[in-house]
Protein backbone atom coordinates (compact mmCIF):
# COMPACT_ATOMS: atom_id res chain seq x y z
CA UNK A 1 0.00 0.00 0.00
CA UNK A 2 0.99 3.56 -1.06
CA UNK A 3 2.03 5.54 1.80
CA UNK A 4 4.65 8.18 0.20
CA UNK A 5 4.36 9.57 -2.58
CA UNK A 6 7.43 11.34 -4.12
CA UNK A 7 6.94 13.92 -6.60
CA UNK A 8 10.62 14.10 -8.32
CA UNK A 9 11.84 15.72 -11.83
CA UNK A 10 14.89 18.22 -12.09
CA UNK A 11 14.62 21.76 -10.68
CA UNK A 12 12.15 23.85 -12.47
CA UNK A 13 9.85 20.80 -13.37
CA UNK A 14 6.98 21.78 -10.47
CA UNK A 15 7.69 19.73 -7.86
CA UNK A 16 7.29 22.28 -4.97
CA UNK A 17 3.94 23.12 -6.20
CA UNK A 18 2.45 20.19 -7.94
CA UNK A 19 3.28 18.42 -4.43
CA UNK A 20 1.17 21.11 -2.07
CA UNK A 21 -1.48 20.81 -5.08
CA UNK A 22 -1.90 17.19 -4.39
CA UNK A 23 -1.49 17.26 -0.64
CA UNK A 24 -4.33 19.43 -0.64
CA UNK A 25 -6.67 17.34 -2.72
CA UNK A 26 -5.99 14.17 -0.58
CA UNK A 27 -6.63 16.45 2.55
CA UNK A 28 -2.79 15.09 3.32
CA UNK A 29 -1.09 17.83 6.24
CA UNK A 30 2.36 15.50 5.52
CA UNK A 31 3.77 17.65 2.58
CA UNK A 32 7.60 17.33 2.98
CA UNK A 33 10.02 19.70 1.12
CA UNK A 34 13.09 17.71 0.65
CA UNK A 35 15.09 21.46 -0.32
CA UNK A 36 14.47 21.51 3.79
CA UNK A 37 16.70 19.19 5.13
CA UNK A 38 19.79 20.53 3.25
CA UNK A 39 22.47 21.48 4.85
CA UNK A 40 24.14 25.15 4.85
CA UNK A 41 26.91 23.79 2.93
CA UNK A 42 24.71 22.11 0.15
CA UNK A 43 22.74 25.48 -0.01
CA UNK A 44 25.63 27.38 -0.90
CA UNK A 45 27.29 25.42 -3.15
CA UNK A 46 24.17 25.77 -5.48
CA UNK A 47 23.92 29.29 -4.85
CA UNK A 48 27.03 29.72 -5.73
CA UNK A 49 25.74 27.61 -9.43
CA UNK A 50 28.19 24.66 -8.09
CA UNK A 51 26.29 21.22 -9.13
CA UNK A 52 26.16 18.72 -5.46
CA UNK A 53 28.12 15.35 -6.20
CA UNK A 54 27.21 12.28 -4.80
CA UNK A 55 28.96 12.79 -2.12
CA UNK A 56 26.68 16.23 -1.10
CA UNK A 57 23.70 14.14 -1.65
CA UNK A 58 24.29 11.06 0.79
CA UNK A 59 23.65 12.27 4.40
CA UNK A 60 20.32 14.62 2.46
CA UNK A 61 18.92 11.79 1.03
CA UNK A 62 19.74 9.70 4.79
CA UNK A 63 18.25 12.25 6.60
CA UNK A 64 15.27 12.77 3.68
CA UNK A 65 14.61 8.97 4.22
CA UNK A 66 14.87 8.55 8.22
CA UNK A 67 12.39 11.66 8.05
CA UNK A 68 9.76 9.92 5.76
CA UNK A 69 10.36 6.50 7.85
CA UNK A 70 9.87 8.03 11.07
CA UNK A 71 6.35 10.01 10.55
CA UNK A 72 2.92 8.50 11.40
CA UNK A 73 0.76 10.05 8.80
CA UNK A 74 -0.92 7.58 6.84
CA UNK A 75 -0.21 9.74 3.66
CA UNK A 76 3.08 11.98 3.09
CA UNK A 77 3.53 13.69 -0.39
CA UNK A 78 7.95 14.58 -0.95
CA UNK A 79 9.01 16.80 -3.27
CA UNK A 80 12.37 15.84 -3.57
CA UNK A 81 14.72 16.02 -7.31
CA UNK A 82 15.36 12.21 -6.46
CA UNK A 83 17.54 12.13 -9.88
CA UNK A 84 19.16 8.94 -9.86
CA UNK A 85 18.21 5.31 -10.00
CA UNK A 86 20.41 5.39 -7.11
CA UNK A 87 18.33 8.48 -4.71
CA UNK A 88 15.53 7.11 -5.27
CA UNK A 89 15.99 3.30 -3.64
CA UNK A 90 17.90 4.77 -1.08
CA UNK A 91 15.15 7.02 -0.62
CA UNK A 92 12.96 3.55 -0.38
CA UNK A 93 15.09 2.06 2.01
CA UNK A 94 13.05 1.06 4.96
CA UNK A 95 9.59 1.62 3.07
CA UNK A 96 9.67 -1.19 0.52
CA UNK A 97 6.09 -1.18 -1.44
CA UNK A 98 4.80 2.23 0.46
CA UNK A 99 6.76 4.50 -1.76
CA UNK A 100 5.55 6.00 -5.72
CA UNK A 101 7.26 8.26 -7.06
CA UNK A 102 5.63 10.89 -9.86
CA UNK A 103 7.88 11.79 -12.37
CA UNK A 104 7.53 15.25 -13.48
CA UNK A 105 8.93 15.18 -16.98
CA UNK A 106 9.44 17.82 -19.76
CA UNK A 107 11.92 18.83 -22.22
CA UNK A 108 14.85 20.88 -21.52
CA UNK A 109 13.51 24.38 -23.41
CA UNK A 110 10.11 23.89 -21.23
CA UNK A 111 11.97 23.50 -17.74
CA UNK A 112 14.52 27.07 -19.15
CA UNK A 113 10.96 29.04 -19.28
CA UNK A 114 9.69 27.35 -15.63
CA UNK A 115 12.81 28.61 -14.40
CA UNK A 116 11.98 31.95 -16.12
CA UNK A 117 9.11 32.16 -14.51
CA UNK A 118 10.00 31.35 -10.91
CA UNK A 119 12.25 32.79 -8.05
CA UNK A 120 14.48 29.97 -5.88
CA UNK A 121 15.98 31.06 -2.66
CA UNK A 122 19.02 28.75 -3.93
CA UNK A 123 18.63 27.02 -6.63
CA UNK A 124 19.71 29.13 -9.85
CA UNK A 125 18.63 28.53 -13.33
CA UNK A 126 22.40 27.96 -14.58
CA UNK A 127 22.08 24.65 -12.41
CA UNK A 128 19.23 23.12 -14.79
CA UNK A 129 22.08 21.73 -17.27
CA UNK A 130 24.06 19.70 -14.33
CA UNK A 131 20.65 18.49 -13.08
CA UNK A 132 19.54 17.08 -16.57
CA UNK A 133 22.81 15.47 -17.17
CA UNK A 134 22.34 13.74 -13.63
CA UNK A 135 19.54 13.04 -14.46
CA UNK A 136 18.59 9.08 -14.49
CA UNK A 137 15.21 8.35 -16.10
CA UNK A 138 12.59 5.55 -14.15
CA UNK A 139 13.82 2.15 -15.38
CA UNK A 140 11.32 -0.74 -15.44
CA UNK A 141 10.80 -2.03 -11.97
CA UNK A 142 10.85 1.19 -10.26
CA UNK A 143 7.87 2.76 -9.01
CA UNK A 144 7.35 5.45 -10.60
CA UNK A 145 4.51 7.10 -12.82
CA UNK A 146 5.68 9.41 -15.49
CA UNK A 147 3.81 12.91 -15.80
CA UNK A 148 4.21 15.51 -18.45
CA UNK A 149 4.97 19.31 -17.07
CA UNK A 150 5.03 20.23 -20.73
CA UNK A 151 1.44 21.85 -20.64
CA UNK A 152 -0.55 23.86 -17.76
CA UNK A 153 -0.05 23.21 -14.16
CA UNK A 154 -4.10 22.07 -14.13
CA UNK A 155 -2.90 20.11 -17.15
CA UNK A 156 -0.21 18.40 -15.06
CA UNK A 157 -2.53 17.97 -12.35
CA UNK A 158 -5.34 16.31 -13.83
CA UNK A 159 -2.47 13.64 -15.11
CA UNK A 160 -1.39 12.93 -11.65
CA UNK A 161 -4.99 12.66 -10.52
CA UNK A 162 -5.46 9.91 -13.11
CA UNK A 163 -2.29 8.01 -11.92
CA UNK A 164 -3.60 8.61 -8.19
CA UNK A 165 -7.06 6.95 -9.14
CA UNK A 166 -4.92 4.03 -10.62
CA UNK A 167 -3.13 3.64 -7.51
CA UNK A 168 -6.14 3.45 -5.55
CA UNK A 169 -5.03 6.90 -3.37
CA UNK A 170 -8.11 8.81 -3.65
CA UNK A 171 -10.34 11.23 -1.40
Amino acid sequence: MVRVLIVMGVSGSGKSTLAKRIAQHLQCDAVVEADHFHPANNREKMRAGIPLSDDDRWPWLAQLNEYIRSSNAALQVVACSALKVSYRKRLMQGLEGEVHFLFLDAPQEVLARHHRDRVHEYMPASLLESQLNTLERPVLGEPVSVVSVTGSENESFLEILEVLRRLGISR
